[in-house]
Formats: structure tokens, sequence, C-alpha cells
């Protein structure tokens, strides 16, 4: 626009130019004219050209709008309305709010996307319309991400349908997944250190990809920064990375797993349930058959596997993970399985193997190994949750010694009964509870207080409560079951309180004489005392 005007005011301004600008801006010869006549009036139209000319009494975004469209989640015309309302509450009436199209235009042209995504959704709705700089790809073992997902199918656990959770680690230079566990139920820290070990060792079934790497990239997760863990990452020398909480851009390779593992292989399996909306329960066909853990466990290794060989990412520019980790001469750190297993047990300190072998949070562990052993001072680590075996080590060496067994271990079918006359025992309580607890109110039609529906008689009220009497642990304690020792005799204690104590003994005074014996009342000047020789006799 400015060479327009720079040729109309040498006069070398031509039909030919105003077409070749319409054509070039895709809009019409006349709304080029109709610009170049308003930038002649006013210069700074230049700069935009068709921008509409500012006034000084246009409505502009308020802080006051910002709340209102962060109080009513976005809702453009709640916020109107508010402003309607607080505009005629005022007196003397202040400046007329704006209309609905004039607030609409104001919010599109003061604030951004994600401004306006942001104050309807929150940071994580915002975060959507950010920019986000790439790292740099790096090398093999540089890196690893590592996450926990709780995967949207439906498994048969022990005959239930639970969701399974997955423990991932990946490699963020050749996104291969270089370790994996699965959990039928929440994972813990022993998940972590399963997938862990799965990750580091190349021995099969695990695959070439292995090895230390130099830095893991966690998100807060505490079974991730949990004592045994990172002592196992030190050991290993390896960095642990802790991310910002709702960060999840800072660690990408590993989100961006989590996403395709669902669109590309979860959604076809039986049981698939994704998260409704919220207040809506996920629906199912009534006669679909769930998978085992086990098969859905062999399943998901199957896919992982053909993620490393055969997938072919875009990042990779037409390479499979396994080809770009093949194709990169980074030396590897390898740990033998052995240690490795070692370092990822936790440490449960030093103990005396008896005749009764080894004792453990009060049971005994016994091992074929212990024979003529007993007497020697031991080191026991164990895998967190498996109570059923712990691996010894001895003392002094630290060289293993061999596992230890759980003595007297119940049989399957023991632990099966026991299980379900908890279960049973929960169901009963929990009815209980329901019952006991709930309350009915009457449906309102009209503005007033909650009515409680449910009457009691007299006798039944007066009933419940001496039933509730013998179990009340504050009503059932006998704080004066063991009287109080006796205060000193030259304390002014109430008689009240003094009946309460026990019989104090004779306290010798400084003076070395006997003190004036004292009556049961205490010394409070109100009971009668014994009279002395030196006191008249007109005292009785």
């Amino acid at each position: 626009m400015r060479r327009l005007l720079a040729l109309r005011q040498e006069q070398k301004l031509t039909t030919r130019h105003v077409r070749l600008m319409a054509q070039s801006l895709e809009v019409t010869e006349r709304t080029v004219w109709r610009w170049l006549a308003a930038a002649e009036r006013d210069e700074s139209a230049a700069e935009e050209p068709g921008a509409r000319a500012q006034s000084r009494d246009r409505f502009t975004v308020t802080p006051e709008a910002r709340r209102l469209l962060a109080l009513w989640k976005g809702n453009v015309a709640a916020v109107h309305r508010e402003l309607t309302a607080r505009a005629a509450r005022q007196s003397p009436p202040a400046t007329p709010p704006p209309s609905l199209p004039t607030l609409h235009r104001a919010i599109r042209r003061d604030l951004t996307p994600g401004e306006r995504a942001g104050l309807a959704g929150g940071e994580r709705a915002a975060r959507k319309h950010d920019v986000f700089l790439a790292r740099p790809r790096g090398w093999r073992n540089q890196v690893w991400e590592a996450d926990h997902v709780q995967v949207p199918v439906l498994v048969d656990v022990d005959g239930k349908p639970r969701r399974p959770w997955i423990t991932w680690f990946t490699d963020c230079a050749t996104n291969a997944i270089a370790g994996v566990a699965v959990t039928p139920v929440h994972p813990s820290r022993e998940s972590v250190l399963a997938g862990l070990r799965s990750a580091v060792l190349r021995e099969d079934p695990y695959g070439p990809f292995g090895g230390l790497p130099e830095k893991v990239r966690v998100d807060r997760g505490k079974d991730f920064l949990s004592r045994t863990v990172t002592a196992a990452f030190d050991l290993l020398d390896v960095t642990v990375e802790d991310l910002p909480a709702y960060t999840p851009h800072l660690k990408g390779s590993v989100e961006g797993l989590n996403r395709a593992v669902e669109s590309m292989f979860l959604a076809a399996l039986p049981g698939y349930a994704r998260q409704p909306r919220p207040g809506k329960r996920a629906s199912r066909p009534k006669d679909e058959v769930l998978l085992g853990f086990e098969d859905f466990t062999a399943r998901l290794l199957a896919w992982t596997l053909w993620w490393n060989t055969e997938h072919q990412p875009a990042s990779l520019r037409g390479k499979t993970p396994l080809e770009a980790w093949q194709d990169d001469p980074t030396p590897l750190r390898d740990v033998p399985a052995s240690d490795l297993w070692t370092f990822t047990l936790e440490d449960a300190g030093t103990r005396t193997l008896t005749t009764r072998g080894i004792r453990f949070r009060k049971r005994d562990y016994v091992g074929p190994w212990m024979t003529g052993q007993a007497g020697i001072r031991v080191r026991v680590r164990f895998m967190p949750h498996h109570d059923h075996r712990i691996e010894v080590y001895h003392a002094a060496t630290d060289r293993y010694l061999g596992p230890a067994d759980l003595a007297d271990q119940a049989t399957e079918e023991q632990v099966r009964a026991v299980r379900r006359a908890r279960a049973a025992r929960s169901r009963r309580l929990k009815k209980d509870l329901e019952a006991s607890q709930c309350e009915r109110y009457a449906a309102a039609t009209r503005a007033e207080p909650p009515r409680r529906l449910g009457a009691l008689t007299g006798a039944q009220a007066d009933a419940e409560l001496a039933q509730s009497a013998g179990t009340s642990l504050s009503q059932l304690a006998l704080p004066d079951a063991i009287p109080l020792a006796a205060p000193p005799a030259d304390w002014r204690t109430p008689a009240s309180l003094a009946a309460l104590t026990m019989p104090a003994h004779p306290v010798p005074l400084p003076s070395g004489r006997d003190p004036a014996p004292v009556a049961p009342g205490g010394p409070d000047g109100r009971a009668a005392r014994t009279t002395t020789d030196d006191e008249d006799g007109d005292a009785s």
C-alpha cells in the first residue's frame, strides 16, 4: 500500500498496478481503491490495509471481563448477562455494557486462541495452542523416558474385569521400546524395577535393545522416585531427571507411545472401554468375552516386537527402531544379569541365621543351603511385594548365599479361602455401613431448608443408643481406675479433688519436725484439725 501511495504522489499510478495488487491479495479492485483512499487520509491505515479505524470509545476486554470469562468457563453470553446486571445495579448509572456481538468481537480481537482456551478449559487446554521446540535426537541410550499408563481395556484377572497398567522405558534417539512391564492392578516400585531389568538386559528374550542409559526422565511419580528405585539408579550410575508437574511435553517420546498404543493396538481388543465423558459409564456388550491377563500380556509383547522391528515412525525417516539402533555406533554399557538382579533388590539390613532360618517381618524363611550355617550374619534383600522369597547374602563379604522361601507357606486353596472370607466380610461391612448412613431428604419444589426423612420413636432411639453405648471407646474408658498420687501437703487442693487421690506418703520437712496430721478432707481449712499441747482445750 505504501508503494501505491508513492506511485500516486509521483502521478505514475495506473489501473494495472491496482489490478496486480488486487490479484495478489485476492480482493477486488474496488477494495484496493478504497484502501488507497483511506491511506491518503491517514498514513497509519497503510500499515494494516482493511483494518477498522480504532475509536477511542471502542470496547476492549477489561480485567473484570477476563475474570468473568474464567468464572463462566468461556461462556460469552453468561459474561454479557453478568456485565448487564452489574451495570443495572450501579448508581449513578455507569457506562452501558457492550452488546453481545461487540463483546464477541472484542474477545476474538484482544485474546489469543490460547488465552480463550485457557479461560474456558484451564492450563491443559491452553497448552494445546502453544508452540514447542523439538529436542535434538542424540544417540542411543543417551536419554530414556519412563512412565506408567493405565490401558482402557478390561482384562479378566482372577475372574474380575480390571484395567491393567503398563510401565514403559523408551529410548528417545531411536523410538525403541527398551523395556515393558504389565501389572494387573496399580503399579508400584516392583513394576519399575521389573521394567528396568527388561530394559537393561540384552539377552533373550529381551532383544538387542538395552544397556545402561546416561539419563532417565520421569514425571514426579512416587514409584520412580522411591528409595529403592533411586538406590538402584545410583548403583547403576544412571542420572534421574525429575520433570516438573503437568509438563507432558517434556517427555514427548513416551507420551507419544501412550497415544499410539491405544489407537494402533488397544482399540481393536475385546473389552476396549475408552473413558467416556464425566458422569457417564463405559458401555460394552454384555456377552463380550474378555481376554485373560496372560493372553493380553502376550499380545502386548507381540505388538511391542512389531513396533521395534517393523514400524517406521515418521521421525526416523523410513527406518525402523531396530535399524536406527543398529546404525548407531555408540558403545553400550552392559551389566551382568546376576549383578543387575542384586542392584534392583531392596535392602532389608542384616540378620542372624538361626536354627529356625531367617526371621524377616515376623516370619521365618528357610533354604536348603542353610544346613550347618546357623549363627552367621547375613544380609537380606528382597523384591518389593514378593513376600514368598528373599535373597540372602553374606554380611561381611556380600557373597550371594542363595534364596530363602517362606516356611509353612499356605496352600493355594487356603489362600483362596482366606480371600473369599475377606471379600465377604468387606461386602457385609460395606452393606451395613451404607444401610446405617443412608439418609433421605424430601424433594423440594420451593426454596426451603432440607427436610430429612425417616422417623423414630423415643423407645427406638433409646434402644439404639443403649446398643451403641457398649461399643464407644470413649464411654468404655475408665479414667479413675487408678487414682492419682496425692499432691504435696503444702498445696491447697480442693476437697473434691483430694478425695480422688491415693493416700500421700509422709514427706519429711526440712526442719526435721513431723507435720501435723491432716484430715481426709485435705488442707483446705474446712476439715477439723487435731489439737496440740500448745493449743488451748477450748478448741473442742
